[in-house]
């Protein structure tokens, strides 16, 4: 666990079992799968509620962010993109694994998406794929959203009202 000088200003270290960790670990006894160890920051879900922008969950989580991230965030009981059983598959096209699926769940939709591994590529591709604005905004981990990340999402969700 990070010492508290190294985290991100506000994020608190959390340590959880969703219960599909426990399906890379088949056969394991539970008790000794190591939780993952996740940094939030309590103060975001109010925060990117105020932004006027509908919510899906866009994570290896899907479901499970709703039971273990949301409450901690204050967030309600928001939709998610199921990836199916084949996450983080490469596609082989040198697009993120998770590009495809969002496009195909947003449809005609405005949308954004922030996430710490998106690329150059994805960008090209969403731009030359989806009909409507988007937003693909990075997310440096190690420092997690700030300000700035709050206001480039709510400058957006301006564009799109």
């Amino acid at each position: 666990m990070a010492k508290p000088e190294k985290r991100p200003a506000g994020y608190t270290p959390y340590r959880m079992k969703p219960p599909s960790l426990f399906d890379r670990y088949p056969g394991k006894p539970r008790a000794y799968v190591k939780p993952l160890r996740v940094w939030l920051n309590p103060d975001h879900g109010p925060a990117l509620l105020t932004l006027g922008l509908d919510f899906v969950w866009g994570t290896t989580w899907m479901g499970e962010a709703r039971d273990f991230i949301a409450p901690v965030l204050g967030l309600p009981d928001l939709p998610y993109v199921d990836f199916g059983n084949d996450l983080e598959a490469d596609p082989g096209d040198g697009l993120h694994w998770k590009t495809k699926p969002l496009l195909a769940y947003a449809g005609d939709r405005p949308f954004c998406w922030v996430d710490d591994e998106i690329t150059d590529r994805d960008r090209a591709y969403v731009a030359a794929h989806h009909p409507a604005p988007a937003l693909l905004h990075w997310v440096d981990p190690r420092r997690g959203l700030l300000e700035d990340d709050f206001t480039t999402l709510a400058a957006f969700a301006a564009h799109c009202a």
